[in-house]
């Protein structure tokens, strides 16, 4: 729940509405998660949120929805719920009705987030021609690092581009095309360890040093905490903690909820910035 002193900003103007994108071409670097997050934040925020799950296989933020349904209708606690638009499995290379579905989803909502799978696809490739943002979680493995560029095993030295940024990079030409503003695009280092390493500060330099190569802002995520995967059973996020589930939060979740709220802040959606 929002807490008491939180301030609203007040609603986007139409202009000003976005269709934010979770996209990176690898499986497991809690996407879905960070995206479920961002919707009770984002409303938290008094901001009207629509969501599109364009993984048709495995839907893990469709099935993130379906849970806190579940969970919040024999409560009656009204969980924030975004407005939901579900792809039809015979659409899944209709580009023309996602563009149709987005474009007025975009009318009515102020953000309308789009979580795609974690392989390349038709309509995903789609949404991020139309994203005004792209978020692209990365755990801090070179495994990870491998979707947006190749690195010499030897020195750690980065390489050129990998398929996943040349496909944004194309997106962001069609945008330049179409005379749209710049598609912002932010690499978030997610289920980050408290633990140091050679190896977290290798990638870590490795990812500064292409972030001014090929244009991209690099953000802290979330941590890597047990209970993002506690509660996705239940629908729930971090920010829905609090006295009236009987949930008193431990040091941890709340640290939790400050990097939920680090993250908003630094994609520009709260009243700080």
């Amino acid at each position: 729940m929002p807490d008491n002193d939180s301030k609203i900003p007040a609603k986007l103007a139409p202009e000003n509405h976005k269709i934010l994108v979770l996209g990176n071409e690898k499986g497991g670097t809690g996407k879905s998660t960070t995206a479920m997050h961002l919707v009770v934040a984002l409303m938290q925020e008094g901001l009207s949120v629509a969501v599109i799950d364009l993984d048709l296989r495995q839907g893990s933020l469709r099935k993130y929805l379906d849970n806190r349904r579940a969970f919040d209708a024999p409560r009656d606690l009204v969980l924030p719920m975004p407005t939901e638009y579900r792809v039809p499995s015979e659409a899944s290379e209709d580009v023309a009705a996602l563009q149709a579905a987005i474009t007025e989803l975009k009318s009515d909502h102020d953000v309308v987030l789009i979580d795609c799978p974690g392989s390349d696809s038709i309509l995903s490739r789609a949404a991020h021609a139309m994203a005004d943002i792209l978020i692209t979680p990365l755990n801090e493995s070179f495994v990870d690092f491998a979707v947006l560029a190749e690195v010499d095993p030897e020195n750690l030295a980065v390489g050129r581009a990998s398929h996943y940024a040349e496909m944004v990079w194309e997106a962001r030409k069609s945008r330049a095309e179409q005379r749209k503003p710049a598609l912002e695009w932010y690499v978030m280092r997610n289920r980050i360890s408290g633990t140091h390493s050679s190896n977290r500060e290798n990638v870590l330099a490795a990812l500064e040093t292409l972030a001014k190569k090929i244009g991209f802002r690099l953000i802290p995520g979330l941590g890597d905490r047990m209970i993002f995967r506690e509660l996705y059973p239940q629908g729930l996020t971090l920010l829905d903690l609090g006295p009236h589930l009987n949930i008193n939060l431990t040091m941890a979740q709340v640290s939790g909820r400050q990097e939920v709220r680090n993250l908003l802040a630094a994609l520009r959606f709260t009243h700080e910035t």
